[in-house]
């Protein structure tokens, strides 16, 4: 079993390219009466990360042969609305965290006031460009279906809608069911969502979608599993942000419910059940396997 090597080059090759095309694609710091929120938005979406989620759309859609501009930009735009939550997610109402990738988080730069509107610009900005997808040769009833998919991630059904299942069960005795939900929808969404719309790019047959979005489901949790892992082992320099923050905010986390040793099984019981899951397409992609791998491997 690899570490994921192979997902690792192609995750750097594919990062620069999402890094170029959203330096170009973001509004400029340019406008004197926006040029603070341009710079606001520009700074938490150019703060580097592993930009999985485009790597998740662009995989599936370029290894089946779809255009890549398309998929380029829907990638792109799915990482806004990661940008967006994050902004959002380190604010003093929610985690208020100090520190994001290694740098001082947006409302610490910029003030609270800014980092909202950031947020807000950038999830707003992810629907135009979903949106425009029809000008990179994709069909209207397609562009619907992934503006759709989007939405349902990243609203009350997904992303947003597991952040308050998550803040709900604060300080609260919690199940491994409900901390399966609140990470299905608050990680998990927001990974399924890129790989669904990779494979609709590429006119995957629906056998195929669904075995992506079961595996993107496996993988989803998988991520969220390594992450509280981290959290209980990581340090600042090596996660880029403070460790430990969860169980002081009193979140329940897998290690926290289940025990260190037994959410380590949970994690390996999990990448196995992804790697089966890859092994079922119709048209091998050998790439899901490696990054199940780097998921599980990870060390940030």
């Amino acid at each position: 079993m690899s570490s994921g090597e192979n997902f690792i080059q192609a995750l750097k090759v594919i990062s620069e390219r999402v890094d170029r095309a959203l330096d170009h694609w973001l509004p400029q710091p340019s406008l004197p009466t926006s040029g603070r929120l341009n710079e606001a938005v520009r700074y938490s979406a150019l703060a580097g990360g592993k930009r999985i989620r485009p790597a998740l759309c662009l995989m599936i859609a370029e290894n089946n042969g779809a255009q890549s501009e398309a998929a380029l930009r829907a990638g792109c735009a799915f990482e806004l609305i990661h940008a967006y939550s994050l902004i959002h997610d380190d604010l003093p109402a929610m985690d208020d965290d100090d520190y994001r990738r290694g740098k001082p988080t947006n409302h610490k730069v910029f003030g609270e006031a800014i980092a909202i509107l950031a947020g807000d610009s950038l999830l707003t900005l992810a629907f135009e460009w979903f949106a425009g997808l029809s000008h990179y040769g994709v069909s209207a009833a397609n562009t619907v279906e992934i503006v759709r998919l989007a939405a349902q991630a990243a609203g009350h059904a997904g992303m947003v809608g597991g952040q308050m299942l998550d803040l709900t069960y604060e300080r609260r005795e919690t199940d491994l069911a409900t901390l399966e939900t609140i990470h299905r929808q608050k990680t998990g969404a927001l990974i399924k969502a890129p790989m669904q719309t990779g494979a609709i790019l590429a006119g995957l047959q629906p056998d195929d979608c669904r075995i992506i979005e079961d595996y993107a489901a496996k993988i989803g949790l998988l991520f969220q599993i390594r992450d509280d892992l981290l959290d209980v082992e990581g340090d600042l320099a090596q996660l880029g942000k403070q460790a430990g923050r969860d169980a002081a905010l009193g979140k329940t986390t897998f290690p926290g419910l289940l025990g260190l040793q037994a959410a380590q099984d949970y994690a390996r019981r999990t990448l196995e059940e992804a790697h089966e899951l890859a092994l079922k397409l119709s048209r091998p992609m050998p790439m899901l396997t490696e990054m199940a791998d780097y998921i599980y491997y990870r060390q940030k």
